[in-house]
């Protein structure tokens, strides 16, 4: 199974506020061949660290795919691109995030080249964690070999991500 994460806190001048930039960047992964069999809800949450950037939305995606990780990494930043995203500084806002969180059972070795799988924060994130238990639930991670709903239990009182109604 592939997961991809998604996220936005900023508008993006052409496709709009983050729930509906977010909306255009699943169309814009179809139309590159990344079939979306299945996705959560997008949910709210605070900045990771906390700062006074704007909130987040964020959801998770089950995809299909031909593309190898790097080769999808690199279809990712390109589409990020599109959408208007400036890489710089390491957590900043923006407007639009596509993460690869998890591609099958892989594992990479520390010091491979990227991407890094399956992604190295995702077990510390509520905001990846509660989207990513709603597409698939018992999930195990392959290097950490927890479910996704003890690594959500393990979560600190202050990680929490809501569903947007």
């Amino acid at each position: 199974m592939i997961l991809l994460g998604l996220g936005a806190n900023l508008a993006s001048p052409e496709f709009g506020v983050p729930p509906e930039s977010l909306e255009a960047a699943l169309a814009a992964l179809e139309r590159q061949q990344i079939h979306i069999p299945r996705r959560s809800r997008w949910y709210r949450s605070a900045p990771v660290p906390i700062s006074d950037q704007p909130w987040y939305v964020n959801g998770v995606a089950v995809i299909e795919t031909a593309l190898m990780p790097r080769d999808l990494l690199t279809c990712l930043q390109s589409i990020e691109m599109r959408f208007g995203r400036v890489r710089g500084e390491r957590n900043a806002a923006r407007v639009l995030d596509l993460d690869i969180l998890a591609y099958d059972e892989q594992v990479t070795a520390p010091g491979d080249p990227a991407p890094e799988l399956p992604h190295p924060r995702l077990h510390q994130r509520a905001f990846v964690l509660r989207p990513l238990a709603e597409v698939a639930p018992g999930w195990r991670h392959p290097r950490l070999h927890r479910t996704v709903e003890s690594l959500l239990a393990a979560l600190p009182p202050d990680q929490n991500a809501e569903p947007i109604a």
